[in-house]
């Protein structure tokens, strides 16, 4: 019998003490290190919830820039379901063959990493390829910003006709 009663109280305890507890939630998803998070999140180019944009330096090494020419961008034609692949000279301007955008490349960072104060890379190692882009329609500008290759969700390009992302950076 007193087995029995131990056994019960035991029991009890433990019942009671976890209806006190919780399920612990994991905590959400962070951005890859060096990639940009949302607005007001550690490693935002938006800075904190509410404050204006921080504008970042961005430094591009002299080893980053003798390496690389130019990167290789995708296009997605939603309607067609079909995606072509370009190869653009970095700083340089292309117009999408048969649409009315135009794919302004700015600098191509292979290990992109992100400071208070700057935007650079930390090797030449293709560890978080990022590209700035520009993409205007028909003139007027509707992205401006940097894509991932291997982190495409992260500021993507959103239109209704096209989708854009970076493939991957192309080599001297």
């Amino acid at each position: 019998m007193k087995k029995f009663t131990l056994l019960v109280s035991v029991l009890l305890i433990v019942a009671f003490a976890g209806t006190g507890c919780k399920k612990k939630q994991p905590p959400p998803p962070m951005p890859p290190q060096g990639a940009p998070g949302q607005a007001g999140m550690p490693g935002s180019p938006h800075g904190e919830a509410g404050a204006p944009p921080v504008e970042k330096k961005i430094v591009v090494p002299d080893a980053v820039k003798g390496a690389w020419k130019a990167v290789k961008i995708e296009v997605e034609f939603k309607e067609k379901k079909s995606r072509k692949a370009f190869t653009i000279p970095l700083n340089s301007e292309f117009k999408v063959p048969d649409t009315d955008l135009t794919l302004k490349v700015g600098n191509f960072l292979p290990h992109f990493t992100m400071a208070a104060d700057q935007i650079t890379s930390s090797s030449n190692n293709p560890e978080n390829p990022a590209a700035q882009l520009e993409v205007f329609q028909g003139g007027k500008e509707v992205f401006h910003g940097w894509l991932f290759s291997k982190f495409p969700a992260v500021h993507p390009f959103t239109h209704d006709k096209y989708g854009v992302a970076l493939v991957e950076g192309v080599k001297k």
